[in-house]
């Protein structure tokens, strides 16, 4: 029997949506623009006062604003995104959502994962998962294309979570 044991926390929820997000168009798209137009016409407008009026302050003011302005607004849009993650779940959700989990691949009933999580024990099926993914702290499990159970590595509490991954790629594999 294969199982690992671990904690689920707002950080880790937080973390695989902002992952998803920064692969989506429109977050390219908009660090494109907060990183290269806004600040490109910054430089334009910083130009227009050196040379037009000749007040290099003025410019010189715009310039570090345009600077500031394409080095922060990643940031500021990834805390957005963070933001209105956490707004989408009520206090009840989130009490569901966050803590220990377990999850079991049992040899007596080898055509279900077994989760007891805050929510309750539930029996997912491997022909319904789509695939196992390594992150660079997370494994995760993806039960279609958007939802994945997402296993911290810094918060496993007991289990061989490597063994326990290759056998979920094999079993994943098995009744694809």
């Amino acid at each position: 029997m294969f199982q690992v044991e671990y904690e689920f926390r707002e950080e880790d929820l937080v973390h695989f949506n902002q992952m998803r997000f920064m692969q989506t168009e429109e977050y390219q798209s908009n660090i494109r623009k907060n990183r290269w137009i806004v600040p490109g016409v910054m430089t334009l407008i910083a130009c227009f006062y050196y040379y037009y009026y000749g007040d290099i302050k003025s410019g010189g003011y715009i310039m570090v604003v345009a600077v500031l302005w394409s080095l922060f607004s990643p940031r500021i849009i990834l805390l957005d995104v963070h933001r209105k993650i956490l707004s989408h779940y009520t206090y009840k959700e989130k009490k569901q959502m966050f803590g220990m989990y377990t999850l079991t691949i049992d040899p007596q009933n080898p055509q279900y994962l077994l989760e007891k999580s805050p929510s309750g024990n539930n029996k997912m099926a491997w022909a319904d998962m789509v695939r196992l993914e390594y992150g660079r702290r997370y494994v995760y499990i993806y039960l279609d294309l958007e939802t994945a159970l997402v296993i911290p590595v810094a918060t496993v509490k007991s289990g061989n979570l490597e063994e326990f991954s290759k056998q979920v790629e094999k079993m994943i594999d098995r009744f694809a």
